[in-house]
């Protein structure tokens, strides 16, 4: 042989895509548990990975070898930001994101162009380009304010808020800046941008959410088509935002809001997205970040120090006074304010992004460009140690919050037929109404019947069962399947029920029947009767046709005198949980005292949910909201046990009406928790002491008390 020959080349940096691949990946799995030891966050050590190997430092890997996985990682992030928002906070506190975004936008433009002027003596156009610098950022602390669970907390919202409209911003100054430089600042490119902004706000917001409720509609058990889905439309998203004159970050941002609707944060496509992102995509982001930091500027002379200390203070110094006084504004507390400093105090990829086309147009020149690579490692520190630091403190404020009045541990039993076709549907509700903070499992019951075949159904059925632990493992939630012997399926359900603790029930049932009456008979006639005799739980019944992530309305349809149910707290509590999961808008009937309690309650729990009600009086005339629903909107009726408080015989007839006039919504009846009392009827008290015996008797003594006064005063 005349020489050894390789299957690759091992010369550096590394050309060949499976070391450079596995380097990375090593990389991503070493870095934080070796600084973690050190108590540094794992980010950190990331960015400082990639200066050691990229073209600054050994040289093992060009920044062009993981660009498409660095640019995606940050296109990730966005998305991210803007799926996990809570709309209805986001909405809620959408004027304060407004106040915050224009404190880190006007404040550090202002103080970045009086120093750029005065102090750094640079000319207008170098002056515009490097003060709008100032007031971008880059949510790299983003993925620890994740894994700490405290996404949810308003400082969190409103800094991710406040991100996307000083990005917005100064991404479009530079589309200005840059069509000035070229000459082509004229009336065509304001009416270009104007429209092109216009269409594509429009697909984004209006069209996105459209073509992702028909999908997840019509997909409804793929769970990798759904995840393939997602990411389709992100890239598009950043792609059209390209098109449109703006960085692809604002279109994945957008892309997340459209999309947070449809896709639950218990969801085990939520589940998906988060693994995936926070494993691969956006460490590679990190490293990338990591490969643009040359530290060897700072021996390049007095100069490039200058200028590199000039603008890191400048950009530390003007995002604290941001957090400032958006602090005293709202009366934040300390940590909140360091929250979200630390989330807006790094500067990486919309800062890169403005500098090298500043420095590639000849706009600034090499000391600006490597005083600002200092500035983005100094920043990207800083960023992820204040948000570390105040993100453990604010995180243990958030755990030791206490449960919203009148709201029991959630213990939730699902009574599952081994082959029905929806269990999953009814475990994805059973996850959404859960309390999230409640250590304890969902439990899926199986029911087999106490016969000669008995050992053999019950091995059957635990190994068809799977499919739902399987199901729930993707959302990485805790489910213990229930197995239970027993005469039938109602006494199997009280005795589990019993034994467990349970706080709530959720039945399902199937319309595969000939007739409506056969239906009726089967799934309301005895077993429901006798679950709701002896189960005294909330017990909810559920026809679910399509993924509850698809709900643009929930329609709340509540009997007359339901305040007054012992369980009317606790099915609330469920109901806004579901609404705000589902991310719907409530829309309550009821009759007017009952409309107060339940505004009365919901004020008092201080949810986010958008609410809007409708005088109901009379429930016979709840087949006139027919009119009004669509097929998207969940239909959720509170029934009720014979012989309660909000108990009327109409109450009886409401399943067929929702069968008959509602076939293509999704259905919830919900029958509140009672008191199991010992009386022949089911319900809170005995039947001769309901109201309606009462005010009779009392009408009756009104009348005779009458009579007696009209005797006494004409004997005659």
């Amino acid at each position: 042989m005349n020489g050894t020959v390789f299957l690759f080349d091992v010369s550096l940096p590394l050309k060949d895509p499976v070391p450079i691949f596995s380097l990375v990946l090593f990389i991503i799995l070493l870095a934080p548990i070796i600084l973690r030891k050190f108590r540094i966050p794992s980010i950190i050590g990331l960015i400082i990975a990639g200066m050691l190997i990229g073209d600054h430092g050994f040289k093992l890997i060009e920044k062009g070898s993981i660009d498409l996985f660095g640019k995606a990682g940050l296109l990730y992030i966005m998305f991210l930001a803007g799926l996990e928002l809570d709309m209805a906070d986001f909405r809620k506190n959408r004027n304060r994101s407004m106040t915050f975004g224009s404190f880190t936008f006007f404040i550090p433009l202002i103080l970045g162009f009086v120093v750029c002027k005065y102090v750094l003596d640079l000319n207008w156009m170098a002056t515009m380009l490097i003060s709008s610098m100032f007031a971008t950022h880059t949510l790299v602390a983003y993925p620890i304010a994740s894994r700490m669970g405290i996404t949810k907390n308003e400082a969190v919202t409103v800094a991710v808020g406040g991100t996307i409209i000083t990005d917005t911003a100064v991404l479009l100054i530079l589309a200005i800046i840059t069509g000035a430089q070229s000459g082509n600042l004229n009336t065509a490119f304001w009416l270009r941008l104007g429209i092109s902004l216009a269409i594509f706000a429009v697909i984004i917001l209006w069209i996105f959410p459209l073509v992702g409720r028909w999908f997840f509609k019509k997909i409804k058990d793929d769970k990798t088509t759904h995840f393939v889905f997602v990411l389709a439309l992100v890239f598009l998203a950043a792609f059209l935002a390209e098109l449109a004159g703006v960085e692809g970050i604002i279109g994945a941002f957008l892309a997340g809001l459209a999309l947070n609707r449809l896709i639950p944060h218990t969801s085990p496509l939520m589940n998906r997205l988060e693994f995936v992102g926070n494993a691969l995509f956006i460490p590679f982001f990190l490293i990338s970040v990591g490969m643009i930091v040359d530290l060897r500027v700072l021996l390049k002379g007095p100069q490039a120090l200058i200028i590199a200390g000039v603008l890191t203070v400048m950009a530390l110094a003007s995002k604290w006074l941001a957090a400032f006084f958006t602090q005293l504004c709202f009366k934040y507390t300390p940590t909140q304010r360091n929250v979200i400093f630390g989330l807006s105090s790094a500067h990486a990829a919309a800062t890169i992004a403005v500098i090298m086309i500043g420095y590639n147009m000849g706009i600034v020149d090499e000391n600006v460009l490597n005083g600002t690579v200092v500035l983005i490692l100094v920043t990207c520190l800083v960023g992820s140690f204040v948000t570390q630091s105040a993100g453990r403190k604010l995180a243990i404020v958030e755990a030791n919050k206490k449960a919203p009045l009148g709201e029991q541990p959630s213990r939730i039993l699902i009574p599952i037929s081994p082959n029905a076709e929806r269990m999953e549907s009814m475990i994805d509700f059973a996850l959404m109404i859960n309390d999230p903070h409640s250590k304890a499992p969902i439990y899926p019951l199986v029911i087999v019947q106490d016969d000669d075949a008995a050992k053999e159904n019950v091995f059957s059925s635990n190994r068809m069962m799977e499919k739902a632990v399987m199901h729930a493992a993707a959302t990485e939630s805790n489910l213990q399947v229930v197995t239970r012997v027993d005469l039938n399926i109602s006494d199997g359900i009280s005795r589990a029920a019993k034994e467990l603790m349970i706080s709530d029930v959720v039945l399902g049932f199937t319309d595969k029947t000939s007739t409506t009456d056969r239906f009726l008979g089967n799934i309301f006639g005895t077993t429901l009767d006798n679950v709701l005799q002896s189960v005294w739980d909330t017990v909810y019944v559920c026809n679910f046709h399509h993924p509850l992530s698809t709900t643009k309305n929930l329609v709340l349809i509540a009997p007359k005198n339901a305040e007054y149910e012992i369980g009317f707290a606790h099915y609330m509590q469920k109901i806004l949980l579901l609404t705000k999961q589902a991310g719907a808008k409530l829309q309550v009937y009821a009759g007017a005292h009952t409309k107060v309690a339940i505004s009365d309650l919901i004020t008092a729990s201080k949810s986010s949910v958008e609410v809007t009600y409708v005088t109901l009086e009379e429930l016979e005339d709840f087949l006139v909201i027919a009119r009004s629903v669509s097929k998207n909107d969940l239909m959720v009726v509170i029934s009720a046990r014979k012989s309660t408080l909000s108990y009327s015989p109409y109450l009886d007839s409401i399943p067929a009406k929702l069968y008959r006039h509602f076939k293509e919504n999704n259905v919830i009846l919900i029958y509140p928790e009672q008191t199991e009392v010992d009386t022949t009827e089911p319900g809170v008290m005995p039947a001769d002491l309901t109201l309606a015996p009462i005010q009779e008797q009392l009408q009756n003594l009104n009348k005779l008390g009458k009579v007696v006064k009209r005797i006494f005063k004409n004997p005659k």
